[in-house]
């Protein structure tokens, strides 16, 4: 069975649990594990650029906007959580569902 993912309402929309993976071959959403969806980007962890990278990804895949997607925490940590401002949290899932093949 496939992991859930751990969506947390906030007044401002979703917090979405995230394990980075920077450095990577190349940006992709690699799955879901512990709740946490699987980000991986080939930016290094250095000066937020692969939190920038991250949320651009998450962008992408989720079909939002960057503005709509803030880090709330785990700057310097591989395991981050970033607001999803307005999302919905059926159309998130859906979305992963879609990424991830779960």
């Amino acid at each position: 069975m496939a992991d859930t993912l751990d969506l947390v309402a906030h007044p401002r929309g979703l917090l979405l649990p995230v394990k980075a993976r920077a450095g990577a071959g190349r940006n992709a959403v690699t799955g879901v594990r512990a709740g946490e969806l699987l980000v991986s980007v080939t930016q290094a962890p250095e000066k937020g650029k692969a939190n920038a990278a991250i949320a651009k990804v998450l962008a992408k895949q989720l079909g939002l906007r960057a503005s709509e997607i803030q880090i709330a925490s785990g700057e310097t940590n591989p395991h981050k959580k970033f607001l999803l401002v307005g999302a919905d949290e059926a159309a998130v899932r859906q979305s992963v569902a879609a990424v991830t093949g779960g």
